[in-house]
């Protein structure tokens, strides 16, 4: 398995000064496997501690001292601890929050040894204890599921990924090979990117056996929000979880989630999630200009799950016929093809970053909307997301004629092109720009792509 994020791991444990790092995502996204693969590929010898298989070992950290803490480690499991040489992996740190306030005293007094900390639904955990988190002097990695190109490439297709990643505009893409993205985007619409359901796929492809690891990954959150979500009632989560499946490609409206609940523990609840990235929102921005988060509405956003694979396991779409199952993943039904090109999006940012993600919607008068607004260097770009090979463009045409753009992208079916617009709206404002159409399954490539025009 191969993971882009190691590279920036790589360069967090090379930087000169290196600061505790934090591995935030959801659970199973591979936060335990990216910081093994570290330690292997960079000979060091990995201290791992399991916070929440055996919590006892926060004792450990009693003192404030890193070579005293050090010392500690040592007697408890018997091993030599070289600071330079070794790797001190701190897993489902959200089960001893206080730990984080002793990440500054390696920072501070043994900067030689590089120290991870991991965990999943920090915020569970976090919300409820009067911690003091070390400003300054720790960094924040984010680790997303798979990406559509780590997908492929876990599939046994690394030419095929060479191809895609490389790919440029000024050519052409052979039919041949554009059926066959299409065909791994509809099964990746269905695995989706937790990493182990793309290594049971990969090994055989059995849908069956990947439909069961999602519903057991299921149940682990809903079992997660037992053990951490103390008032938050546990039910009222997993209601969220399938009313945002449900939900997927429009604004999210609070009372989908069940009608008898008043407004406030439903949007209280949805935010824990989003924050303990089991789910993510695409906040309404007007698109006037940058960065978008300060032109942005919080009352209106649309909400994604952290895995387009588990929203199709919700949804009950592997349990479709072949034939229905293609027509619903090519088809604006559960909003798929959206959850698929924000998880792409999201994929595609620094993992030194917390991704964010934008939409734009006409907020009074006449409808309009427009699927993602992204920023790329000085330029807002918006991106329309269409699940089959053609689609109107009403919306599109007035958002760049009102915040007069000259470039905007269109992921579809078809294969890439460019074209030059000049179009009268609906209202009748001219509008005039560059449109860069690309196949669905290159949307975490768009800013390459677009670099070239």
């Amino acid at each position: 398995m191969f993971r882009f994020s190691a590279k920036s791991l790589d360069q967090w444990l090379h930087h000169k000064n290196r600061k505790p790092a934090v591995l935030r995502g959801a659970r199973q996204t591979g936060k335990t496997w990216l910081v093994r693969d570290l330690a292997n590929r960079n000979g060091l010898n990995l201290i791992e501690l399991n916070l929440e298989r055996l919590p006892n070992l926060a004792d450990l950290f009693s003192t404030n001292d890193p070579a005293n803490v050090v010392s500690n480690i040592e007697a408890e499991l018997g091993v030599v601890v070289d600071p330079e040489n070794s790797l001190l992996f701190l897993d489902e740190i959200q089960a001893a929050p206080e730990l984080f306030a002793k990440l500054r005293w390696f920072r501070e007094e043994l900067p030689e040894l590089p120290v991870i900390a991991a965990g999943s639904l920090l915020e569970f955990a976090l919300r409820k204890y009067q911690y003091s988190m070390p400003v300054g002097r720790i960094t924040y990695y984010y680790l997303e599921p798979m990406s559509f190109f780590e997908f492929v490439l876990a599939s046994g297709n690394e030419p095929l990924y060479r191809k895609l990643a490389s790919f440029e505009l000024r050519e052409t893409m052979p039919g041949s090979i554009h059926e066959k993205c299409l065909d791994l985007y509809q099964s990746y619409c269905l695995t989706g990117g937790m990493p182990e359901v793309v290594m049971e796929w990969a090994e055989g492809k059995k849908l069956k056996s990947c439909i069961k690891l999602q519903h057991d990954l299921l149940a682990t959150y809903r079992d997660d929000f037992h053990k951490y979500g103390g008032e938050t009632d546990a039910r009222l989560l997993a209601k969220i979880l399938l009313s945002i499946s449900e939900q997927l490609g429009n604004k999210f409206v609070y009372s989908r989630v069940d009608s008898s609940l008043k407004t406030e523990p439903v949007k209280n609840a949805l935010n824990l999630l989003s924050q303990a990235r089991v789910c993510s929102k695409a906040f309404h921005t007007s698109g006037a200009g940058l960065p978008l988060g300060s032109q942005s509405n919080e009352k209106f956003f649309k909400a994604l799950m952290v895995d387009i694979g588990l929203a199709s396991a919700m949804l009950g779409l592997s349990s479709m016929r072949r034939s229905a199952l293609k027509k619903a993943v090519f088809s604006n039904k559960g909003g798929l093809a959206e959850q698929f090109a924000g998880q792409q999006l999201r994929a595609s940012q620094t993992p030194a970053d917390d991704p964010q993600l934008y939409y734009w919607q006409r907020t009074g008068g006449r409808l309009g909307e427009i699927d993602y607004i992204i920023q790329h260097e000085n330029r807002i770009v918006p991106v329309e997301v269409k699940s089959g090979p053609s689609g109107a463009m009403k919306s599109l045409h007035q958002f760049m004629a009102e915040k007069k753009l000259d470039l905007a992208v269109r992921l579809d079916l078809n294969p890439p092109s460019v074209e030059n617009i000049k179009v009268k709206t609906t209202t009748g404002d001219p509008a005039a720009y560059r449109l860069v159409s690309l196949p669905i399954y290159l949307a975490q490539n768009i800013s390459e792509l677009i670099a070239e025009k």
